[in-house]
């Protein structure tokens, strides 16, 4: 591949110096301000809490200043402590406001700390950030992250529920101080009503009650003033597909999208998408918590793979966001890691059958072969169409289908999902149904004889690739297998000559734990494999993709460092839609196997090995 092709830039392939005579990261120095300015903040908040200690050589000053201040110090260093604890994650992130934010904090700190706590470590500390925040001020460039007001209603909750616990704390630190012994529900009461800037039923001597509220007032202060600012300042909207984009991605699939069969995904409109210079190739991506997550490979010409990548990374490092890729081919992750010096670990494999060696003959195919008949004997019958074949009448009766169907609220996927059903915009695709009419006297479903459906997106000319499977709960079960093989025997009066299924994750370690001989880290990579396969399919996936004789393709994930790896893996699960604690917390019993990793619920493995065995 060249490294410049019709004006595309590229990153030259070069020698590159060992780490260990490198220098820091670029993200070490951010990193290591974070982590001090949440120290500071802890510090700032601890300080503002506990009573100050009256034996220190700042004492004698901070008794001539005028009465109020010391409560005003110890208020102020609660709530700088508070706000550089919030602006901690910013700092490694070397966002700009979260930099500019903490040095108008720092200051105030640091008064307040000499003031209330008459601590000369804490001010030193606060000093030593401060000043290493203005000396590495050129390293906080970072854009803001895509918002939603959404972050307001969760910074109220949040926010305001560690008020509480921190008013609490407050009301309580000064026993020698009280008035009376006052129950939890007085102490609850006298927080509530100082949050909201009223006295509550407690008293304190020696001017104790000016400290508490201020600091009481001070928390709900900045609770009302974060969540208003969050709820009113301009959206900046996430990623989303343009009509343009699409325009020109769908460009680009008719010239090179034969050459994934994860292409078509591209086109799902909560994605955006970064074009190289010339507009040969781009990057679909999407930013989930932080992670700029790719799919597949990049779209377009192979040679002009490195333009559109390096413009992915200039994005990533402009907002500092996580650079990943998810689920890219053997010569996309060569390409990614050539490109940008990251690195790839295998994901799991796509299972992808020819249509011209696939046949129902054979031992090999026994159990397809008689769950197969067995439902055709049950009077199903099924068809194989073009999405733009079908009627408007009928084509709306399965788009209403598969929304009663699904399991979820909102369509899952994100790299191996389309998201819709469009005769219009995706005319090409296929759509395999299965119809079963209704007994003599039996009333018909709510979608008529219409039973199950499978929908392929197209893959090049003559290729398609599995986005959905969705069926009547009522249906028979078998119709996932029945439906497969309608479209592949249906497939050469289509003119499709391969047929993806989708991939198993991490489908290796399972074959290669299981044979004569495997060592003992395989053999636990696969037993843990097995026992997460209780709640996903992981084992179920794999077996069910085997019975058709498909080749597997290997897919990987790419990533910039190890430690990075438990945040990709969060942000993958958050698009495919999996990260929903109620769901991944509890077992559901589910009547089949949905052999589609982005649409199915979690069940057993030995539940769906059995059904689909």
């Amino acid at each position: 591949m060249s490294d410049r092709l019709d004006g595309e830039k590229s990153e030259k392939v070069a020698w590159r110096t060992p780490r260990w005579l490198r220098g820091p990261r670029p993200e070490a120095v951010p990193g290591l301000i974070g982590t001090a300015g949440a120290a500071v903040g802890l510090l700032n908040l601890v300080a503002g809490v506990f009573p100050r200690f009256r034996h220190s050589r700042v004492h004698a000053l901070a008794e001539v200043l005028p009465g109020a201040v010391s409560p005003l110090a110890a208020a102020a260093s609660i709530v700088v402590g508070i706000l550089l604890l919030l602006l901690a994650h910013g700092l490694k992130r070397r966002k700009r406001r979260a930099w500019g934010a903490a040095v108008a904090l720092l200051p105030v700190g640091i008064a307040a700390q000499l003031v209330y706590r008459h601590s000369v470590f804490g001010a030193v500390l606060s000093t030593a950030l401060l000043g290493y925040l203005v000396w590495h001020r050129k390293e906080f460039a970072a854009l803001p992250d895509p918002r939603s007001r959404w972050k307001a209603l969760a910074n109220f909750v949040v926010l305001g529920g560690a008020s509480f616990a921190i008013g609490m704390v407050i009301v309580s630190s000064h026993p020698g101080k009280i008035v009376g012994s006052p129950s939890f529900l007085q102490r609850a009461e006298h927080v509530l009503f100082g949050l909201f800037g009223f006295e509550g039923p407690i008293g304190y001597t020696n001017q104790v009650d000016y400290t508490v509220g201020y600091s009481l007032g001070a928390l709900g202060l900045l609770t009302v003033a974060t969540t208003a600012y969050l709820a009113l300042r301009p959206e900046h909207p996430a990623a989303r597909l343009t009509e343009d984009d699409e325009r020109q991605l769908r460009e680009l699939l008719a010239r090179h999208g034969g050459r994934d069969s994860l292409g078509y995904f591209a086109l799902r409109r909560d994605k955006g998408a970064v074009f190289s210079p010339t507009g040969k190739a781009a990057v679909c991506y999407r930013v989930i918590s932080g992670v700029m997550l790719a799919s597949g490979d990049p779209i377009g010409d192979v040679e002009a793979w490195p333009g559109a990548i390096e413009r992915f990374m200039e994005e990533a490092r402009a907002h500092s966001w996580t650079p990943a890729v998810h689920g890219c081919s053997e010569t996309g992750g060569q390409v990614w890691t050539r490109e940008t010096g990251m690195d790839a670990l295998e994901l799991g494999d796509e299972a992808i059958v020819d249509v011209a060696d696939f046949t129902l003959s054979g031992r090999a195919m026994r159990n397809v072969r008689q769950m197969v008949k067995r439902i055709e004997r049950n009077g199903y019958t099924t068809q194989v169409r073009r999405v733009r074949d079908l009627e408007p009448e009928e084509l709306e009766r399965v788009q209403k289908a598969a929304d009663a169907w699904r399991d979820t609220d909102e369509e899952r996927g994100f790299s191996m999902a389309l998201g819709r059903i469009d005769a219009v915009k995706d005319s090409d695709a296929v759509i395999a149904t299965a119809h079963l009419a209704p007994a003599e006297g039996e009333e018909p479903g709510p979608f008529g004889d219409l039973k199950a459906l499978q929908y392929f997106v197209p893959w090049g000319t003559d290729g398609i690739s599995l986005e959905r499977m969705r069926r009547d709960r009522s249906a028979d079960p078998g119709m996932n297998e029945l439906l497969i093989v309608a479209a592949l025997q249906a497939a050469p009066d289509l003119k499709i000559k391969q047929l993806s299924l989708n991939f198993a994750v991490f489908r290796s370690y399972l074959e290669r734990g299981e044979k004569l001989g495997a060592g003992p880290v395989m053999r636990i990579t696969r037993g843990t494999l097995l026992f997460l396969s209780r709640w996903y399919q992981i084992e179920s996936l794999y077996k069910f993709n085997d019975k058709f004789g498909p080749r597997w393709e290997p897919r990987f994930v790419v990533f910039r460092t190890t430690r990075d790896i438990p945040r990709i893996g969060l942000a993958t699960m958050q698009a495919e839609g999996y990260l929903e604690l109620p769901r991944v917390l509890r077992r559901r019993k589910a009547v089949e196997p949905l052999p589609c990793a982005h649409t199915v619920e979690p069940v057993r493995a030995a539940e769906a090995v059995e059904r689909v065995a």
